[in-house]
């Protein structure tokens, strides 16, 4: 071979060298922009130029359709496209296409964090009116545990979607494969402890509380549906402890109901009327009850009982003994026109009184009620059979209804006898002796009960 040849040669090889080690082979794209037989000058200059249609697709559809912008790239990427430029070279030119992901070195604001979120808006938008997945769980239905089915939805999975957007390639489309919301399935650990956690409750017992009354609350007797909630928390039907509270209120309780009574002179009677007696708030300690089952509380006495009159905290909750009365108490006979005041089951005084006007309908009220508040000396207005605005002054006033009725004395009456309240008698007070009246006033106390028959 002649030296002119091998030249010849040689200036060829060099020549296609130097091309191939200066310019991108043919089919050669970056970001989805064609650069084949350019120079890495060329290929950024291209590049800074491009713009990004910043469309985003799920699967096949298009769920996201941004503003165009310029994919960002300046002078100081040239180094990344000149190592793409090396990476991809041949010794003899490659039709081989392959398109190569470069980012700019300065971050791109509207495609990292704008338009990021707004595609999360749009993804969280679309799964309100996707069918969401249903979750296996255990549940208790009729004092039953029932582990029910789980079912596939066709919500998206947004946190994992956008897991995949942040490794997208730098180009115009991202295209994000579809995952989806998957269920709890029946075998998972979450239903297994779901059950465990209602076995538990129903084993449960709360010992609740009443005055010297204790009841055994059993979960299994009381809860016949409930379930667990995504934190784990107890969901309980309620209907079958306030029933069982609204039970125990009913054999308990005394408000507006007869008290057996025995009187002065060892009759036994039964009264009715009064504001005296207490009653459980069923809305509010049913509860209580349940909020004890929930938190495993073992005993629970109760906390929310209410009355009725002057006091609305329930008189009388405290009082056991003598049918729930006491062994302190004031006497008032209608029929004897006389009071008897007890304390501790002994008698401390006895007077005759004047009770409330019979033939106008102005008696004193039957029934177990309380001592409202005391107050000496004091001014009694309101109105009687034939006196519609009165005000009198009193130096004793003890009141046991909200209408105004009570015990005082009563310095103007000359008539003290027996069958005096028949036609003579008084507004609905019990008249008493003024002579007596501060023995009586100062043997009665606030909330004390008082029986009038």
């Amino acid at each position: 071979m002649s030296s002119s040849l091998i030249i010849i040669i040689a200036l060829v090889v060099g020549g296609l060298s130097y091309y191939q080690a200066t310019r991108f082979n043919a089919h050669i794209t970056i970001n989805d922009t064609k650069v084949g037989g350019l120079t890495a000058e060329q290929a950024i200059k291209k590049l800074k130029s491009t713009v990004l249609k910043n469309v985003v697709y799920v699967g096949k559809e298009k769920i996201f359709d941004g503003q165009d912008t310029k994919m960002g790239f300046t002078d100081q990427d040239l180094p990344g496209v000149e190592k793409i430029l090396k990476s991809q070279w041949t010794f003899f030119p490659s039709s081989k296409a392959k398109n190569y992901s470069l980012l700019p070195s300065k971050d791109d604001q509207y495609r990292s964090q704008t338009m990021k979120k707004q595609v999360e808006e749009k993804l969280l938008s679309m799964n309100k009116k996707l069918k969401p997945p249903k979750d296996a769980e255990a549940t208790l239905q009729d004092g039953r545990i029932v582990i029910t089915k789980s079912a596939n939805g066709k919500q998206y999975d947004v946190e994992r979607l956008l897991k995949d957007y942040q490794k997208q390639e730098y180009k115009s489309e991202i295209h994000l494969k579809p995952i989806y919301i998957q269920p709890v399935k029946e075998d998972s650990p979450i239903v297994k402890k779901e059950q465990g956690m209602l076995q538990e409750l129903l084993q449960r017992t709360v010992h609740y509380k009443v005055q010297d009354q204790v009841y055994s609350l059993k979960g299994s007797d009381l809860i016949k549906n409930a379930s667990v909630s995504k934190d784990m928390k107890y969901r309980i039907d309620p209907a079958g402890i306030k029933n069982k509270i609204a039970e125990i209120n009913d054999t308990q309780s005394t408000l507006n109901k007869a008290f057996t009574f025995k009187t002065h002179s060892g009759s036994v009677i039964s009264v009715k009327g009064g504001s005296y007696g207490w009653a459980i708030n069923v809305e509010k300690e049913a509860k209580r009850i349940q909020e004890a089952f929930e938190n495993g509380t073992n005993m629970l006495p109760v906390k929310y009982v209410y009355g009725e009159g002057w006091n609305t905290y329930g008189v009388g909750y405290e009082t056991t003994a003598n049918y729930g009365i006491g062994y302190t108490y004031a006497e008032v006979s209608i029929k004897e026109q006389r009071i008897w005041l007890y304390k501790n089951g002994q008698l401390v005084f006895t007077t005759n009184v004047v009770t409330g006007r019979h033939n106008t309908n102005e008696d004193t009220p039957t029934g177990v009620w309380y001592i409202e508040y005391k107050e000496s000396p004091s001014i009694l207005k309101g109105s009687e059979v034939g006196n519609p605005n009165y005000s009198v002054k009193v130096n004793y006033w003890a009141p046991f209804t909200l209408g105004g009725v009570g015990f005082h004395d009563a310095g103007w009456r000359t008539n003290w006898a027996s069958n005096a309240y028949l036609e003579h008698g008084s507004g609905g007070c019990v008249n008493t002796p003024a002579d007596v009246m501060k023995t009586v006033y100062d043997n009665l106390s606030e909330n004390e009960p008082v029986i009038v028959y």
